[in-house]
Protein backbone atom coordinates (compact mmCIF):
# COMPACT_ATOMS: atom_id res chain seq x y z
CA UNK A 1 0.00 0.00 0.00
CA UNK A 2 1.67 2.99 -0.85
CA UNK A 3 0.47 7.05 0.23
CA UNK A 4 0.19 9.86 -1.46
CA UNK A 5 3.05 12.86 -0.94
CA UNK A 6 1.49 15.55 0.98
CA UNK A 7 2.18 18.70 3.08
CA UNK A 8 2.44 18.63 6.50
CA UNK A 9 3.94 19.96 9.43
CA UNK A 10 6.69 18.18 11.54
CA UNK A 11 8.02 15.11 9.85
CA UNK A 12 6.72 11.44 9.96
CA UNK A 13 10.15 10.43 11.25
CA UNK A 14 10.30 13.03 13.73
CA UNK A 15 14.04 12.91 12.82
CA UNK A 16 14.62 16.77 12.02
CA UNK A 17 12.76 20.21 12.69
CA UNK A 18 11.13 21.05 9.66
CA UNK A 19 8.35 23.72 8.90
CA UNK A 20 7.00 20.88 6.08
CA UNK A 21 7.47 17.49 4.64
CA UNK A 22 6.48 16.16 2.05
CA UNK A 23 5.98 12.82 3.09
CA UNK A 24 5.65 9.52 1.16
CA UNK A 25 5.30 5.57 2.45
CA UNK A 26 4.78 1.95 1.20
CA UNK A 27 4.14 -1.19 3.02
CA UNK A 28 6.07 -4.31 0.84
CA UNK A 29 8.04 -1.97 -0.61
CA UNK A 30 11.68 -2.48 -3.14
CA UNK A 31 15.10 -0.19 -2.68
CA UNK A 32 14.12 1.02 -6.20
CA UNK A 33 10.25 2.16 -5.25
CA UNK A 34 12.03 4.27 -2.41
CA UNK A 35 14.58 5.98 -4.67
CA UNK A 36 11.92 7.02 -7.09
CA UNK A 37 9.47 8.03 -4.54
CA UNK A 38 12.22 9.95 -3.32
CA UNK A 39 12.99 12.04 -6.79
CA UNK A 40 9.35 12.70 -6.80
CA UNK A 41 9.07 14.22 -3.98
CA UNK A 42 12.20 16.40 -4.38
CA UNK A 43 10.28 17.34 -7.54
CA UNK A 44 7.34 18.23 -6.19
CA UNK A 45 9.02 20.30 -3.42
CA UNK A 46 10.90 22.45 -6.55
CA UNK A 47 7.40 22.34 -8.28
CA UNK A 48 5.77 24.53 -5.52
CA UNK A 49 8.50 26.47 -5.45
CA UNK A 50 11.79 27.06 -7.13
CA UNK A 51 13.75 28.62 -3.97
CA UNK A 52 13.60 24.43 -2.45
CA UNK A 53 16.88 22.81 -3.75
CA UNK A 54 18.37 19.55 -2.27
CA UNK A 55 20.81 19.62 0.02
CA UNK A 56 24.23 18.15 -1.44
CA UNK A 57 26.59 17.42 0.77
CA UNK A 58 26.50 13.96 2.84
CA UNK A 59 24.80 11.00 2.73
CA UNK A 60 24.75 9.20 6.68
CA UNK A 61 23.26 5.65 7.37
CA UNK A 62 22.75 4.82 10.18
CA UNK A 63 21.58 1.19 11.09
CA UNK A 64 19.52 1.17 14.14
CA UNK A 65 17.36 -1.62 16.44
CA UNK A 66 14.01 -0.84 15.99
CA UNK A 67 13.19 -0.63 19.57
CA UNK A 68 15.50 2.28 20.33
CA UNK A 69 14.64 4.42 17.09
CA UNK A 70 13.15 7.28 19.39
CA UNK A 71 16.33 7.39 21.39
CA UNK A 72 18.05 8.01 17.85
CA UNK A 73 15.49 10.13 16.45
CA UNK A 74 16.00 12.47 20.17
CA UNK A 75 20.33 11.87 19.59
CA UNK A 76 20.01 13.08 15.43
CA UNK A 77 17.57 15.79 16.51
CA UNK A 78 19.84 17.72 18.50
CA UNK A 79 22.63 17.99 16.14
CA UNK A 80 20.76 20.94 14.48
CA UNK A 81 22.86 22.87 11.29
CA UNK A 82 24.95 19.15 11.12
CA UNK A 83 22.17 16.82 9.55
CA UNK A 84 22.78 14.72 6.78
CA UNK A 85 22.00 16.28 3.49
CA UNK A 86 20.05 12.69 3.30
CA UNK A 87 19.31 10.23 6.13
CA UNK A 88 18.76 6.67 5.66
CA UNK A 89 18.22 4.84 8.92
CA UNK A 90 18.10 1.14 8.62
CA UNK A 91 15.59 0.01 11.41
CA UNK A 92 15.98 -3.32 12.13
CA UNK A 93 13.80 -5.88 13.85
CA UNK A 94 14.50 -9.73 13.81
CA UNK A 95 10.95 -10.71 13.93
CA UNK A 96 9.69 -8.14 10.94
CA UNK A 97 8.68 -9.91 7.22
CA UNK A 98 8.18 -7.16 5.19
CA UNK A 99 10.19 -4.57 3.58
CA UNK A 100 8.60 -1.23 4.86
CA UNK A 101 9.71 2.48 4.00
CA UNK A 102 8.85 6.36 4.94
CA UNK A 103 10.56 9.11 3.16
CA UNK A 104 10.17 12.88 3.74
CA UNK A 105 11.50 15.59 1.89
CA UNK A 106 11.91 18.32 4.75
CA UNK A 107 12.52 22.36 4.90
CA UNK A 108 13.58 24.03 7.64
CA UNK A 109 12.03 27.29 6.41
CA UNK A 110 9.72 28.77 3.87
CA UNK A 111 11.96 30.48 1.23
CA UNK A 112 11.48 34.51 0.25
CA UNK A 113 11.65 35.98 -3.35
CA UNK A 114 14.61 35.28 -4.55
CA UNK A 115 16.29 33.24 -1.48
CA UNK A 116 16.86 29.51 -1.91
CA UNK A 117 16.06 26.68 1.09
CA UNK A 118 17.54 23.46 1.40
CA UNK A 119 15.93 19.97 1.13
CA UNK A 120 16.83 17.21 3.54
CA UNK A 121 15.89 13.56 2.92
CA UNK A 122 14.91 11.10 5.48
CA UNK A 123 14.13 7.32 4.64
CA UNK A 124 13.57 4.89 7.22
CA UNK A 125 13.37 1.03 5.54
CA UNK A 126 12.02 -0.94 8.50
CA UNK A 127 13.70 -4.78 7.58
CA UNK A 128 14.02 -8.00 9.15
CA UNK A 129 16.42 -11.19 10.08
CA UNK A 130 15.55 -12.10 6.30
CA UNK A 131 17.19 -8.94 4.88
CA UNK A 132 20.55 -8.78 6.41
CA UNK A 133 21.70 -10.30 3.69
CA UNK A 134 20.45 -7.96 1.16
CA UNK A 135 21.91 -4.72 2.97
CA UNK A 136 24.09 -3.43 0.36
CA UNK A 137 21.64 -4.12 -2.27
CA UNK A 138 18.96 -2.32 0.06
CA UNK A 139 20.78 0.60 0.77
CA UNK A 140 22.33 0.81 -2.48
CA UNK A 141 20.06 2.66 -4.59
CA UNK A 142 19.28 5.10 -1.71
CA UNK A 143 22.52 6.91 -1.37
CA UNK A 144 23.08 9.80 -3.54
CA UNK A 145 26.07 9.44 -5.84
CA UNK A 146 28.95 11.21 -5.69
CA UNK A 147 28.68 12.36 -1.95
CA UNK A 148 30.64 11.07 0.92
CA UNK A 149 28.75 8.68 3.04
CA UNK A 150 28.88 8.42 6.80
CA UNK A 151 27.58 4.94 8.44
CA UNK A 152 26.48 4.86 12.02
CA UNK A 153 25.43 1.53 13.50
CA UNK A 154 25.10 2.95 17.60
CA UNK A 155 24.09 -0.42 18.66
CA UNK A 156 26.80 -2.71 17.31
CA UNK A 157 25.95 -5.11 14.65
CA UNK A 158 29.35 -5.51 13.51
CA UNK A 159 27.90 -7.97 10.34
CA UNK A 160 25.84 -5.29 9.00
CA UNK A 161 28.22 -3.07 9.33
CA UNK A 162 30.99 -4.81 7.85
CA UNK A 163 28.03 -5.32 5.35
CA UNK A 164 27.22 -1.97 4.51
CA UNK A 165 30.84 -0.36 4.79
CA UNK A 166 31.95 -0.18 0.89
CA UNK A 167 29.14 2.13 0.55
CA UNK A 168 30.85 4.42 3.44
CA UNK A 169 33.52 6.69 3.16
CA UNK A 170 33.90 7.60 7.03
CA UNK A 171 32.75 5.61 9.99
CA UNK A 172 30.84 6.74 13.01
CA UNK A 173 31.56 4.89 16.44
CA UNK A 174 31.86 5.53 19.66
CA UNK A 175 34.49 3.57 21.56
CA UNK A 176 33.14 3.70 24.88
CA UNK A 177 30.12 1.52 23.84
CA UNK A 178 31.87 -1.51 23.05
CA UNK A 179 31.80 -3.93 25.99
CA UNK A 180 35.57 -4.35 26.36
CA UNK A 181 37.54 -1.04 26.04
CA UNK A 182 40.50 -3.30 24.72
CA UNK A 183 38.25 -4.79 22.04
CA UNK A 184 37.30 -1.06 21.14
CA UNK A 185 40.90 -0.40 20.47
CA UNK A 186 41.40 -3.68 18.18
CA UNK A 187 38.12 -2.91 16.41
CA UNK A 188 38.58 0.88 16.03
CA UNK A 189 42.27 0.18 14.38
CA UNK A 190 40.64 -2.62 11.99
CA UNK A 191 37.72 0.08 10.85
CA UNK A 192 40.38 2.56 10.39
CA UNK A 193 42.03 0.63 7.66
CA UNK A 194 39.32 0.69 5.51
CA UNK A 195 37.46 3.67 5.86
CA UNK A 196 38.52 7.30 7.98
CA UNK A 197 37.00 6.85 11.49
CA UNK A 198 34.94 9.45 13.79
CA UNK A 199 35.14 7.89 17.37
CA UNK A 200 33.16 10.14 19.78
CA UNK A 201 35.41 9.34 22.76
CA UNK A 202 38.01 11.13 21.21
CA UNK A 203 35.86 14.54 20.02
CA UNK A 204 34.83 14.27 24.09
CA UNK A 205 38.45 14.86 24.87
CA UNK A 206 39.05 17.82 22.46
CA UNK A 207 38.76 20.49 24.95
CA UNK A 208 41.47 18.66 27.35
CA UNK A 209 43.26 18.45 24.15
CA UNK A 210 43.25 21.89 23.59
CA UNK A 211 43.76 22.74 27.00
CA UNK A 212 47.44 21.43 27.21
CA UNK A 213 48.06 22.36 23.73
CA UNK A 214 46.98 26.27 25.02
CA UNK A 215 49.32 25.58 28.34
CA UNK A 216 52.59 24.64 26.45
CA UNK A 217 52.22 26.72 23.19
CA UNK A 218 54.23 29.94 24.75
CA UNK A 219 57.23 29.85 23.53
CA UNK A 220 59.24 29.75 27.05
CA UNK A 221 57.28 26.89 27.62
CA UNK A 222 57.36 24.37 24.86
CA UNK A 223 60.58 23.20 26.03
CA UNK A 224 59.08 21.79 29.11
CA UNK A 225 56.75 19.28 26.95
CA UNK A 226 60.50 16.82 26.82
CA UNK A 227 60.25 16.98 30.51
CA UNK A 228 56.81 15.75 31.38
CA UNK A 229 57.44 13.02 34.25
CA UNK A 230 54.24 11.91 35.63
CA UNK A 231 50.52 11.74 33.78
CA UNK A 232 47.70 10.88 35.67
CA UNK A 233 44.20 10.23 33.94
CA UNK A 234 41.03 10.27 35.83
CA UNK A 235 37.97 9.26 33.84
CA UNK A 236 34.65 7.56 33.53
CA UNK A 237 34.67 4.00 34.06
CA UNK A 238 33.06 3.29 30.99
CA UNK A 239 35.80 5.72 29.70
CA UNK A 240 38.67 4.11 29.10
CA UNK A 241 39.23 4.28 25.93
CA UNK A 242 39.12 7.86 26.05
CA UNK A 243 42.02 7.66 28.12
CA UNK A 244 43.94 5.41 26.52
CA UNK A 245 43.13 7.86 23.32
CA UNK A 246 44.32 11.07 25.31
CA UNK A 247 47.68 9.33 26.59
CA UNK A 248 48.22 7.62 22.84
CA UNK A 249 47.82 11.88 21.54
CA UNK A 250 50.64 12.73 23.68
CA UNK A 251 52.61 10.12 23.30
CA UNK A 252 52.16 10.25 18.90
CA UNK A 253 53.07 13.58 19.25
CA UNK A 254 56.19 13.63 21.61
CA UNK A 255 57.60 10.55 20.19
CA UNK A 256 57.03 8.84 23.16
CA UNK A 257 57.96 5.01 23.42
CA UNK A 258 55.01 3.34 24.95
CA UNK A 259 55.14 0.05 27.06
CA UNK A 260 52.07 -2.16 28.00
CA UNK A 261 50.11 -0.89 30.70
CA UNK A 262 49.39 -3.20 33.98
CA UNK A 263 46.41 -3.91 36.20
CA UNK A 264 45.87 -2.75 39.43
CA UNK A 265 42.15 -3.25 40.53
CA UNK A 266 40.60 -0.28 38.30
CA UNK A 267 43.96 1.44 37.71
CA UNK A 268 45.81 1.22 34.67
CA UNK A 269 49.65 2.28 35.11
CA UNK A 270 52.86 2.07 32.79
CA UNK A 271 55.37 3.88 31.28
CA UNK A 272 56.50 5.39 28.53
CA UNK A 273 59.83 6.62 27.43
CA UNK A 274 61.13 9.83 26.31
CA UNK A 275 65.10 9.89 27.06
CA UNK A 276 63.83 9.43 30.66
CA UNK A 277 60.93 7.42 32.12
CA UNK A 278 57.48 9.13 32.45
CA UNK A 279 55.10 7.40 34.77
CA UNK A 280 51.26 6.85 33.50
CA UNK A 281 48.38 6.04 35.61
CA UNK A 282 44.82 6.21 34.18
CA UNK A 283 42.42 6.11 37.01
CA UNK A 284 38.48 5.21 36.99
CA UNK A 285 36.39 7.83 39.06
CA UNK A 286 32.74 6.04 40.03
CA UNK A 287 31.52 9.57 40.94
CA UNK A 288 31.73 11.18 37.63
CA UNK A 289 27.69 10.89 35.97
CA UNK A 290 28.88 11.13 32.48
CA UNK A 291 31.17 9.47 29.89
CA UNK A 292 34.62 10.96 29.51
CA UNK A 293 37.40 12.29 31.15
CA UNK A 294 36.84 13.54 34.93
CA UNK A 295 39.94 15.12 35.18
CA UNK A 296 44.04 14.78 34.44
CA UNK A 297 47.37 15.95 35.96
CA UNK A 298 51.09 16.60 34.00
CA UNK A 299 53.84 17.27 35.81
CA UNK A 300 57.22 18.07 34.44
CA UNK A 301 61.10 17.94 35.58
CA UNK A 302 60.87 21.66 36.13
CA UNK A 303 57.99 21.74 38.91
CA UNK A 304 55.52 22.97 36.42
CA UNK A 305 51.94 21.07 37.53
CA UNK A 306 49.24 21.57 35.33
CA UNK A 307 45.67 20.01 36.78
CA UNK A 308 42.45 20.09 34.69
CA UNK A 309 39.04 18.78 36.42
CA UNK A 310 35.46 18.95 34.99
CA UNK A 311 33.31 21.15 36.99
CA UNK A 312 30.14 23.14 36.33
CA UNK A 313 30.26 25.10 33.06
CA UNK A 314 33.52 23.95 31.96
CA UNK A 315 36.84 22.65 33.14
CA UNK A 316 38.48 23.97 35.99
CA UNK A 317 42.26 24.52 35.70
CA UNK A 318 44.86 24.91 38.20
CA UNK A 319 48.80 25.80 37.35
CA UNK A 320 51.57 25.86 39.75
CA UNK A 321 54.82 27.22 37.76
CA UNK A 322 58.72 25.94 39.00
CA UNK A 323 58.61 28.87 41.82
CA UNK A 324 55.76 27.21 43.56
CA UNK A 325 53.71 30.30 41.97
CA UNK A 326 50.06 28.87 41.89
CA UNK A 327 46.79 29.88 39.73
CA UNK A 328 43.37 28.55 39.34
CA UNK A 329 40.97 29.53 36.73
CA UNK A 330 37.31 28.06 34.92
CA UNK A 331 37.49 27.55 31.49
CA UNK A 332 33.88 28.50 29.94
CA UNK A 333 32.03 26.44 28.13
CA UNK A 334 34.80 23.57 27.29
CA UNK A 335 31.34 20.70 27.67
CA UNK A 336 29.12 20.90 24.60
CA UNK A 337 26.67 18.03 25.27
CA UNK A 338 26.37 14.73 23.69
CA UNK A 339 23.91 16.33 20.97
CA UNK A 340 26.83 18.71 20.39
CA UNK A 341 29.64 16.36 19.89
CA UNK A 342 27.22 13.91 18.02
CA UNK A 343 26.51 16.94 15.78
CA UNK A 344 30.93 17.78 15.65
CA UNK A 345 30.98 13.85 14.57
CA UNK A 346 28.82 13.98 11.38
CA UNK A 347 30.76 17.22 10.76
CA UNK A 348 33.98 15.44 10.86
CA UNK A 349 33.03 13.26 8.06
CA UNK A 350 33.27 16.09 6.03
CA UNK A 351 37.02 16.97 7.24
CA UNK A 352 40.34 14.89 8.47
CA UNK A 353 41.74 14.82 12.02
CA UNK A 354 45.29 13.09 11.10
CA UNK A 355 46.23 13.02 15.15
CA UNK A 356 43.26 10.44 15.87
CA UNK A 357 44.47 7.34 13.66
CA UNK A 358 48.41 7.95 15.75
CA UNK A 359 47.04 8.01 18.97
CA UNK A 360 44.88 5.62 18.25
CA UNK A 361 47.94 3.42 16.90
CA UNK A 362 49.62 4.30 20.05
CA UNK A 363 46.97 3.38 22.68
CA UNK A 364 47.23 -0.49 21.02
CA UNK A 365 50.83 -0.80 21.91
CA UNK A 366 49.48 0.19 25.33
CA UNK A 367 47.29 -2.94 25.37
CA UNK A 368 47.90 -5.13 28.65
Amino acid sequence: MTSCSMIITGGPSDLMPAVSDAVWSEQGTTPDAIEAALRELLAERHAENGGYVPARVLNMMAFVESQWSGEIANRLRGVGRYHASRLIVLSYDPHRERLDARASVAAEDDPKPGELILLHETVIVEIGERHLDDLLTIADPLVVSDLPTLLWSPHGHPEAVDALLPLAQAMLLDSVDEPAWHEAIDRASALSERVYVVDLAWLRSTPWRERIAATFDPPELRAELGTITAITVRHHPDSTMAAMLLIGWLASRLGWHLDPLIHHGETLSGKANAGHDIALCLEAAPEQQVRGLAGLSIETASGIQLRLDRGMGGLRAHRRDGKGNEREWTILGASRGEAGILGEGIRQALLRDPTYRPALQAAQTMLP
